[in-house]
């Protein structure tokens, strides 16, 4: 985290579902309200700013107000133990421990990501443990959707990459220590022959090969040719741990259940790195444990000095990322999905109308939803009642609607579904269908009942979609009306 940003014990539910994954979650994640940085931000877009890292950093006060402006509202236990922490106020309470004079070009960054309509940040920071370690941390960081203030919900992901730095300054310290760091590194080491690939890359361009990549889409074999000409000469003690090896050589002999076929596309891609004499690149690649496990890692590739010519001594360095991946693919779904229904969001929804404008997609159909007795649920038995009702017609709509269609949550109790390429008659059949589970679903479920009013249209002019959406929002309104009559008849 970055120096100067304010804790507050305040802590409103990111939505149901949520705090079980904020808890359970791998990786440290801080819950921060933005949102009077979002303001302080408009208000200095107003006054001329366009620059904003280069303005910050004329004057540090700047950069001290806008970390004085992001509250805190939580943290897991996971950030609770990174930090050496016992419990959230003694971390909120120590934060001038945490947080020093070099977070502040990290903080920069992330400030001006966020300017520049980024959504989010990604960022490299320095922070300290409450008994004075150094933690060098990679930030990520995502605004949640949310109907209130923008920005008043920043989840930020922290991922420890301590070790790996350390391992760097350790290696650039001294080369007298160099086998013992390689054995002792806390990230995967393998030291490796490319001799036999400079070879056959040398044939090729002697036989007038330019078109690396094409060649490589005409001549997908050579991909495995070169696979096989790779030598492995070490690896290193945490190698053998990361992929589950008991030796060496057991490694080596299954090195088919490490690399697997979704491997050859990015080994593709290394290998035209290098046939453009790229000596160090870096890759996102996915492996396997020899246990079968699959696992996210960042991959360096560095030919080492002296041997740029034969490529006979090659350095590959894996640092598992699979713990950063499920975070990022749990925030990415955050962005697009209601975690109390989940279904699909308006933020989601919004994009997706756009995609269709954009497509000119010759038919698209709506129905719009409206829950019936939302009140009645929260005024009977309160807001746990309300939630309980929203997540079981969240059931009902994940069942009755299959893809194409999808199904969105666009307000408290408002939902609609998006049909592209339904006619009338099968939207109506798709309306009958979310009444007919709706019918189970009370069967199953005692309490309130759940009961919706619907409305439906069909859009065959690309240019009417909006229009169309409105008329949905017409008919349901209609068909609310006739219920409230029926309703207050029946009383």
């Amino acid at each position: 985290m970055d120096e100067g940003r304010t804790a507050s014990a305040e802590w409103q539910s990111p939505g149901a579902g949520m705090p079980d994954f904020f808890e359970a979650t791998p990786m440290a994640l801080w819950l921060e309200d933005y949102s009077a940085l979002h303001a302080q931000f408009e208000r200095w877009r107003a006054e001329g700013v366009t620059d904003l890292r280069s303005w910050l950093l004329l004057d540090r006060d700047r950069l001290r107000h806008c970390a004085g402006l992001i509250r805190i509202l939580r943290v897991n236990r996971q950030a609770l133990s990174l930090f050496g922490a016992r419990t959230q106020s003694e971390l909120m309470d120590r934060l001038a421990d945490v947080l020093r004079d070099d977070t502040f070009e990290g903080l920069a960054g992330e400030l001006d990501q966020l300017w520049r309509g980024h959504g989010g940040f990604h960022s490299q920071t320095v922070n300290y443990t409450l008994d004075g370690r150094r933690l060098d941390l990679s930030l990520k960081a995502v605004a949640l959707a949310d109907d209130g203030r923008p920005w008043d919900r920043i989840l930020v992901a922290m991922e420890d990459v301590t070790p790996l730095q350390e391992a760097r300054r350790r290696a650039q310290a001294s080369a007298r220590d160099a086998r013992e760091f390689f054995q002792q590194a806390p990230v995967s080491l393998w030291v490796e022959d490319f001799s036999a690939i400079k070879r056959l890359f040398d044939e090729l361009r002697e036989q007038d090969i330019s078109d690396f990549r094409t060649f490589l889409d005409v001549h997908p074999d050579f991909i495995d040719r070169c696979l096989q000409e790779i030598r492995v000469i070490d690896v290193n003690d945490y190698t053998l741990e990361l992929f589950k090896a008991g030796s060496r050589d057991q490694l080596i002999e299954r090195m088919s259940d490490v690399f697997r076929e979704e491997s050859r596309a990015t080994f593709a891609e290394q290998l035209i790195e290098l046939w453009h004499g790229r000596l160090f690149h870096q890759k996102e690649v996915q492996n396997h444990t020899l246990a079968g496990d699959a696992l996210h890692i960042h991959l360096q590739l560095s030919v080492f000095q002296g041997h740029e010519e034969d490529w006979g001594l090659v350095l590959v360095s894996l640092t598992d990322i699979t713990a950063r991946k499920k975070a990022e693919a749990y925030l990415e779904y955050l962005g697009k999905h209601d975690v109390l229904t989940q279904l699909k969001n308006r933020s989601y929804f919004v994009d997706e109308l756009g995609r269709l404008q954009r497509k000119r997609t010759p038919l698209v159909s709506f129905v719009a939803l409206d829950l019936n007795n939302l009140k009645q649920a929260n005024d009977e038995g309160g807001h746990a009642a309300g939630d309980d009702l929203l997540r079981r017609f969240g059931e009902v709509l994940n069942k009755a609607v299959d893809r194409p269609g999808q199904a969105a949550r666009i307000g408290g109790d408002e939902f609609v579904v998006l049909l592209p390429g339904f006619d009338e008659a099968a939207t109506r059949s798709v309306r009958d269908n979310i009444h007919s589970l709706i019918e189970l679903n009370n069967q199953y479920y005692g309490g309130i009942p759940l009961s919706v009013s619907a409305g439906e249209a069909t859009c065959r002019n690309p240019d009417a979609l909006e229009q169309t959406l409105k008329d949905a929002d017409r008919s349901l309104y209609e068909d609310k009306r006739r219920y409230y009559s029926t309703h207050e008849r029946r009383r």
